[in-house]
């Protein structure tokens, strides 16, 4: 990979992450992927003593179902039971495919069990922070209070033989895109996005990076 493009795609993965302070919370609620090590940023955090209850929520989804032979959320409570979470303290949601049915799913998990948890933590992949802060934002209930966060590590640190830097610009392009076209649709809130990182986008997407994208067509 040239030096241009992927300063190109740091640009975009920086926009992604939205920093916040991680703060104590009533639940940590991990969202399913391909990305195990995303899995481990939850445990690491609860056995931290940030939150007293660890949710686990996805089914299989586009990039995962080629990868795992079980439910993301069933493949991630095994990775923190073996660092040490007691089993006791997990809840699995295995069925959702997408942030709005973890969310929906979620809280019809916790509702189940008679929980009402009034703060989370997401954890999430670095590169879909932003995205799933405006999906939580737009659909979570209102008086709830959440951050986002992810495995703590740079977008070369994070790049893998699993994971690649090709398949990582690819996602994150098609991530950005939907910030832009999903709050017309509902599904997020508006995020501004700089010139600076939409015109890198735009580059990414002349070179080919535009595999994991919507149709281009209307925007």
């Amino acid at each position: 990979m040239d030096e241009d493009t992927i300063k190109l795609a740091q640009i975009i993965w920086d926009y992604h992450l939205v920093k916040q302070k991680i703060e104590k919370a009533d639940c940590i609620l991990v969202l399913g992927s391909h990305d195990i090590r995303v899995a481990a940023r939850g445990a690491e955090l609860f056995l931290a003593g940030y939150a007293p209850l660890l949710v686990f929520s996805g089914g299989l989804g586009r990039l995962s179902a080629g990868l795992f032979q079980k439910p993301e959320a069933e493949l991630f409570a095994e990775v923190a039971i073996k660092m040490g979470v007691p089993s006791d303290k997990i809840l699995i949601e295995n069925k959702s495919t997408n942030s709005g049915e973890n969310i929906l799913f979620t809280q019809k998990l916790l509702k189940e069990h008679n929980l009402d948890p009034k703060s989370f933590i997401l954890v999430q992949k670095p590169y879909m922070e932003r995205r799933t802060f405006a999906t939580f934002k737009k659909q979570m209930i209102p008086e709830k209070h959440f951050i986002v966060t992810s495995p703590q590590m740079s977008l070369l640190e994070y790049c893998n033989e699993e994971i690649t830097l090709k398949e990582v610009i690819s996602i994150m392009v098609g991530d950005l895109q939907r910030i832009k076209i999903y709050p017309e649709k509902g599904f997020q809130i508006y995020q501004e996005i700089p010139d600076s990182v939409w015109n890198a986008y735009l580059e990414l997407v002349k070179l080919g990076h535009s595999e994991h994208a919507v149709s281009y067509t209307h925007l």
